[in-house]
């Protein structure tokens, strides 16, 4: 089977739809219909991913995500809406939301955001190179007996980084990898984020440095 995807969709229709098309494509789909089951589901078998719709009738999907999120749960979060405001979309990223498509919206839609959080959340098995070992599941960075936590933004930023060693990746790339699509990112929060891991990695005994490449973007070397 492919990639277990746990759906909450109120509207009984559409939930019908949302499962029969994702096993279609080849994901191990199940769907709930109250954010209470949603919670409940998760917990006794964490997917690895959720389709969360924001408005549910006894609960707001923003703050099950949030919930989610307390419990440990890091599965990407695919939130369905039918509010397409710039707040809305930002209220679901800082809730720990991962990307989000709007009502109405084509299945492929579906299909290809889910595609990508899954390859961004590091579905595949974990990377080791340059005497680094990189954890998705963990979230962690290893060399040697040391190890550092990452965000999931400062994984995937690593991560992006440590699939092309000693050749340069450009900014652009490195801001689409990273954050979701629709986020909002400032001029210098990459920058920022940079420096966090290259102080991270400082910590790891004889771990890579990033280096900058000068009107391009960033080097792990």
């Amino acid at each position: 089977m492919g990639p277990k995807l746990l759906i909450v969709e109120d509207d009984a229709a559409l939930r019908g739809v949302l499962v029969r098309s994702l096993r279609a494509e080849g994901f191990d789909a199940s769907a709930v219909a109250t954010g209470r089951d949603l919670v409940e589901r998760a917990a006794a078998a964490p997917p690895d991913a959720l389709v969360i719709d924001i408005g549910l009738p006894d609960a707001d999907g923003r703050d099950l995500c949030q919930a989610l999120r307390s419990q440990g749960v890091r599965a990407p979060v695919l939130f369905l809406t039918a509010r397409d405001a710039l707040t809305d979309r930002l209220s679901g990223f800082s809730a720990g939301g991962d990307d989000y498509v709007t009502k109405p919206f084509d299945i492929e839609e579906v299909v290809a955001r889910l595609q990508a959080l899954l390859r961004r959340a590091g579905s595949e098995p974990g990377l080791e190179v340059s005497g680094l070992q990189l954890d998705p599941s963990e979230l962690t960075v290893r060399s040697g007996d040391s190890q550092q936590s990452l965000t999931p933004t400062e994984f995937r930023l690593l991560a992006a980084l440590a699939g092309r060693v000693g050749k340069a990746t450009s900014r652009r790339e490195l801001i689409g990898t990273a954050w979701p699509h629709g986020a909002i990112v400032h001029d210098n929060t990459l920058d920022v984020y940079i420096a966090r891991l290259r102080r991270k990695l400082r910590a790891l005994p004889a771990a890579p440095a990033i280096a900058t490449v000068h009107g391009v973007g960033y080097r792990l070397e």
